[in-house]
């Protein structure tokens, strides 16, 4: 019997979807040379990761950019960083996303002007361009500019690309983050689709599309979205959000092609669910995860990018992201899942979870709605402590053990495993010069180029953004005059202001009833009381660039919980700024949270203020993905403790803040 003849068999095998693995580190010759390796082992898209200074709008020699350049991404400061990152890449043959939210019309400008010197036409261009401020309110924290000049910058990078680069995907909604920070699969919908509803809004509302091009808009809008471990539910998750999808394009814009219509998302396995412990476990939950968004034919990802197992140890080797990409490889070559329909389609239990995920949202969609739309949510706070009540809630499962974590909570005994044993080399290792030339590279570039025509941009730049001109022309016109990231971003820095999100904490839910939490609030107060101070006060201090701040939050409120008072200002703090709170709040502990691989320039920078202030004595104790010599290297730096990601039980790391200060203060027990 003729096997392709069998029932229930597609007439042909559908095709793969994009495979992608996000790689960014060092310098853009360093990253080039990894696209290249990528892309003759069968990758089929590229996805940039760009590094903190990069997203936040900074150039390798500014302050904040200490110890970050080059570490969770590529550093691109100017045309000519661009050009070495694609180069011998034919850019009209690529299918390019970038990780880039609020400096995304800087780096869509950088990325066509090459392809443009290249040869290629903008119109020959397809990728997609990260485009969503409103998580990195919520979550990431790579925002620059308030909300309303964000969305106006999204705004006009549609507009642009509609009529200049029709196959580009020039806003990708992106709920990744917002699971990480604890969103439901309820709220993940909700809050995604109302971030949706308001950049089409702002295109509607800028006059810059006519009405009957909005399905032309709706279109080319893409979403990037998480896939945790729970998978049967992430199907149904994904079901959920293109039929809400559908319906919200039908009926709010009125959007008649069913093509256009079409929910179309690429995916990131949830890296947040890789442990440090046991991390071999980790290659069975990237397959699983990775399940959830490619069984379901109805609502299958475009674009697939996997996590490495070792991410939650550092940064992965060109090997590590190898292991990934075959994973894809295997399922879409090797198995059948390609040859048949959708495998849910009559499912009762699958429809049941999909329209219980969709009443949800709905719910949480016109909840934000009425409050005046997501913007008015995240400038209220809603949102945030939304999530942050969520991710809260999802911790006091794991440390009771409802939620199990395998090698984590249950069943932690274990072998010693031969993927870490070689310590340090497990890893990928950031060369620290790659800052030096980075921050020299910049320099030269400025001294080499044209100053009246960087002035005359950037002066164009600053007049139009104070109109509602589109952007994009003098965003270009300063591409070719050779501006610098931190000088674009500099100017619209002045004009539109700059912006600190809520940090969600305020009536954020603790740990409930958890009975360990008793005895640690009667040793917090007891040691207040032999202190002679009221309360005990912590300093919860996110220095550098690194905007990841779950973990950081978390510890803020359970330590509040506890009976401490914590003073936490939120994230991107200079070293100066730490110190000067430790000090003007009179704080018994700093805690610093460092997750971008910075921490051994961030870390001894608040520890050499603290003492140039008179309070070394202060004990500063430091979380994150902290490899061992590194840790070593911190405590002999005079840091009191360090915990890493296997640290999950928050209550018993509040019980050691209250040791180390007791200890700090020779006080016995």
């Amino acid at each position: 019997m003729d096997e392709k003849a069998l029932p229930g068999r597609l007439p042909e095998r559908d095709r793969p979807w994009v495979m992608r693995t996000y790689a960014g580190h060092s310098s853009a010759a360093a990253t080039n040379a990894l696209f290249r390796r990528n892309l003759a082992k069968g990758q089929t898209g590229l996805s940039v990761a760009f590094d903190l200074p990069t997203q936040t709008g900074y150039d390798p020699d500014h302050e904040l950019a200490a110890g970050e350049v080059g570490r969770v991404g590529v550093p691109v400061a100017h045309l000519g960083d661009m050009r070495a990152l694609f180069d011998g890449i034919p850019l009209a043959e690529m299918n390019t996303s970038m990780t880039i939210n609020a400096p995304a019309m800087w780096l869509l400008a950088l990325y066509g002007t090459v392809a443009m010197e290249q040869g290629h036409t903008a119109s020959m261009l397809s990728g997609t361009t990260q485009n969503d401020i409103i998580k990195e309110y919520l979550s990431r924290g790579t925002y620059i500019f308030p909300p309303a000049a964000s969305l106006r910058l999204t705004a006009d990078i549609i507009a642009h690309t509609l009529t200049t680069m029709p196959k580009w995907n020039p806003a990708n909604i992106c709920s990744y983050h917002l699971q990480e920070a604890g969103a439901t699969p309820v709220q993940e919908v909700g809050f995604a689709l109302a971030t949706a509803v308001a950049v089409l809004d702002a295109v509607r509302d800028s006059g810059q599309v006519p009405a009957e091009r909005m399905g032309d808009v709706v279109q080319r809008i893409s979403f990037f979205v998480n896939a945790g471990v729970r998978f049967v539910e992430e199907i149904a998750k994904m079901r959920a959000f293109g039929a809400l999808w559908d319906e919200i394009t039908r009926g709010r814009y009125g959007v008649q092609d069913p093509k256009q219509r079409r929910f179309r998302y690429g995916v990131q396995v949830n890296s947040l669910g890789l442990t440090e412990a046991q991390p071999e476990n980790n290659i069975q939950r990237i397959v699983l995860e990775m399940l959830g968004v490619t069984l379901s034919r109805d609502a299958r990802a475009r674009a697939v990018q996997l996590p490495a197992w070792n991410e939650a140890l550092g940064l992965p080797r060109p090997w590590d992201q190898q292991w990934s990409l075959r994973m894809q490889q295997v399922l879409a070559y090797e198995s059948d899942l390609l040859a048949y329909p959708d495998l849910f389609e009559g499912s009762h239990v699958m429809t049941a979870l999909v329209d219980e995920i969709v009443t949800g949202a709905r719910v949480e969609l016109e909840k934000v709605l009425e409050m005046g739309g997501v913007v008015a949510a995240v400038e209220t706070g809603y949102l945030k402590s939304a999530l942050v009540a969520s991710l809260a809630d999802r911790r006091r499962r794991m440390e009771s053990g409802a939620d199990v974590v395998v090698g984590v909570n249950r069943f932690t005994e274990t072998e010693p495993s031969p993927l870490t044993a070689a310590g340090a080399e497990a890893i990928e290792q950031v060369d620290p010069a790659v800052e030096a030339t980075a921050t020299a590279s910049v320099r030269e570039w400025r001294a080499g180029r044209d100053g009246a025509a960087v002035d005359a941009a950037l002066a164009r730049l600053r007049a139009d953004a104070a109109t509602t001109t589109n952007l994009m022309p003098a965003t270009l016109g300063c591409v070719r005059a050779g501006v610098t990231t931190g000088e674009w971003a500099g100017v619209l820095r002045q004009v539109f202001g700059e912006y600190r999100a809520p940090t969600g904490l305020v009536g954020a839910a603790g740990a409930g009833g958890d009975a360990t939490l008793v005895a640690v609030r009667k040793r917090v107060a007891a040691t207040a009381t032999e202190l002679g101070s009221g309360r005990l006060r912590l300093l919860v201090g996110k220095p550098g660039l690194d905007g990841h701040s779950n973990g950081a939050e978390q510890i803020a409120v359970r330590a509040r919980d506890a009976g401490f008072e914590v003073v936490y200002q939120g994230i991107r703090l200079t070293a100066g700024q730490i110190v000067a709170a430790a000090v003007e709040e009179d704080v018994d502990l700093v805690g610093l949270s460092v997750l971008s691989g910075s921490h051994l320039a961030a870390v001894p920078a608040v520890l050499d203020g603290l003492r140039a202030a008179g309070r070394g004595d202060l004990p500063v104790v430091v979380g994150g993905i902290i490899p061992a010599g590194d840790a070593e290297a911190l405590r002999a730096a005079g840091v009191a403790r360090v915990f890493t990601p296997k640290d999950f039980a928050l209550t018993g790391i509040i019980d050691e803040l209250v040791g180390v200060i007791r200890e700090a203060n020779g006080l016995t027990g």
